[in-house]
């Protein structure tokens, strides 16, 4: 009777696997769970990274989510592949440090690849860029799964046990390091330091495997180096990642569940900026504790000028404190909601903001508003977070709660940034519409700056009841001011729609705009 020989290398494969210790076998789980969370760590704070140049819209999360899925698959294809001709561990960890490797590079190359992937459109920049930064490290991380699946295997009984353990410990791994990095890392940490630690922690996973079971410490001098290298290179991009100071100082810099947040001033000056993911959200003299930035002046002086009075005032979105101080000190009752808790203190440190003379709640302005029983003589809207104001405090039934809010002769005034021109005009046509939709009258006030305010109320002949008050606005400032005063804009709402929780494009039709404000603020700011 003839036996049938099997394949030497696989009678070789078949050795080397059942030779693995029970050490090695736990640590490869242990190195699956660890390349597990760093790939949603990677995926996550990559769209972060990302959004000082390209935004936080819809685009950003697509091109990243799109980029992390083509890198998997292509992970474990050629982790598959790799394995089928070697089952040496070595050139799996020597992936898991290239990748670490990359990671610490992209601390340094983030803002020229952001600034470059501009040039083309918001869409296809934002998929350019997570491409260029993140594709290579997730691909990488990927190849773990099927390579450790066909080393852990001794028979084929064992493969959908392995297949499951591994599967079911990396995909814990990941929700470990979803957890971390949404509710710990990004609140805590700055991006750049977040991705570093990410980078020499794969860079550990794998240095551990070489000193306890690679090769003898002669043959160690690669994968030493390299790691040697990680490090290195991960100082110095987060030496880098600092406040260049050509004309400025940072006072001021932390990360925030809604973005970096920093504080420049001005050399020899008493100019004071204060921004949201490199984009200034407002300025400040230092002197005179009055705001240089003019859409500030037009949400206090609007109120004044369209409501008979401001005896009770709420505003959405505290930015610094500024607009609502104006109101408090002139003898207002004052609610503000905010979302981002760490905005508060910077204000009090920096910007003259005294909480005491405020009703501040911690929050979501939508919800704030669904819930409220008080009644406002105005509503200010200045919820920015980068370039636009949240798109579900833009809806028509955002609107309709804001109204029951309102006194009857009650007024709504938003800040916001909008483009009058024909094929150009969705965003601010639609807000016209979706605002004349819910109020009686809405009337549109454009600065020289860009900033397009809405005043809207329950009376059909909206007008400026008390003229504004010129001397109490910023010196500087006081012309950008009168002429938004006296810069009444139309727009044509068959441009746009009415924009509803069920269906709201803004961010769709409105990229263009957005991509340019984008491009054109961070310039300013790098100029500082």
């Amino acid at each position: 009777m003839r036996v049938k020989q099997k394949p030497i290398a696989a009678t070789a494969a078949h050795a080397a696997t059942a030779t693995l210790s029970p050490g090695l076998r736990r640590y490869l789980y242990f190195t699956s769970a660890i390349t597990g969370g760093c790939i949603l760590i990677v995926q996550i704070l990559g769209a972060k990274m990302l959004a000082p140049y390209l935004g936080t819209s819809h685009f950003v999360w697509v091109a990243q989510i799109a980029v992390t899925l083509v890198a998997l698959a292509c992970g474990y294809y050629v982790g598959g592949w790799m394995v089928d001709r070697s089952l040496r561990l070595g050139r799996l960890y020597a992936a898991i440090i290239a990748a670490a490797l990359y990671l610490t590079l992209t601390v340094a190359a983030r803002e020229p690849v952001a600034y470059a992937c501009l040039q083309a459109n918001l869409a296809a920049g934002a998929l350019m860029a997570s491409a260029i930064l993140f594709f290579v490290p997730l691909a990488l991380l990927a190849m773990v799964g099927p390579f450790f699946i066909r080393v852990l295997t001794v028979n084929v009984s064992s493969v959908g046990g392995n297949v499951g353990r591994l599967t079911s410990i990396s995909t814990l791994g990941s929700f470990l390091g979803t957890i971390l990095i949404g509710y710990i890392l990004i609140p805590y940490l700055p991006n750049s330091l977040t991705m570093y630690l990410t980078a020499l922690l794969l860079l550990a996973v794998a240095g551990i495997y070489y000193v306890v079971w690679g090769r003898p410490a002669t043959r160690l001098a690669g994968p030493a180096a390299a790691i040697a290298l990680g490090a290195v290179m991960g100082a110095l991009a987060l030496r880098t990642d600092r406040w260049p100071g050509r004309q400025s100082v940072e006072l001021f810099r932390a990360n925030s569940d809604f973005g970096l947040l920093q504080v420049i001033q001005l050399k020899d000056s008493p100019r004071r900026y204060y921004l949201n993911d490199y984009l200034t959200q407002n300025t400040y003299d230092t002197n005179s504790g009055q705001s240089v930035s003019m859409f500030t002046h037009m949400l206090h002086g609007l109120a004044r000028a369209y409501a008979p009075q401001v005896d009770d005032v709420l505003c959405i979105g505290l930015g610094v404190g500024i607009v609502p101080m104006v109101f408090a000190r002139e003898g207002s009752r004052v609610d503000v909601v905010e979302i981002n808790p760490a905005v508060v203190p910077i204000g009090e440190r920096f910007f003259g903001l005294e909480t005491a003379k405020l009703n501040l709640t911690i929050g979501d302005g939508r919800y704030f508003v669904n819930e409220s029983k008080k009644q406002y003589d105005a509503i200010v809207l200045d919820a920015f977070l980068g370039d636009s104001c949240p798109s579900h405090l833009m809806t028509r039934e955002a609107f309709t709660a804001m109204r029951k809010t309102l006194k009857p002769t009650g007024v709504l005034v938003l800040n916001t940034f909008g483009d009058f021109e024909p094929g150009e005009d969705f965003f601010t046509a639609s807000l016209y519409k979706t605002l004349t939709n819910v109020f009686a009258g809405v009337r549109i006030h454009a600065g020289e700056s860009g900033n397009t305010l809405f005043v809207a109320g329950n009376q059909a002949d909206l007008r400026i009841i008390h003229p504004p008050d010129y001397s109490k606005v910023y010196p500087p400032m006081v012309g950008a001011v009168k002429s938004a005063f006296e810069s009444l804009r139309e727009t044509d709402p068959a441009s746009g729609r009415v924009l509803t929780d069920d269906f709201n494009p803004v961010e769709f039709h409105d990229a263009g705009n957005r991509e340019r404000l984008r491009r054109d603020l961070a310039q300013d700011v790098r100029r500082l």
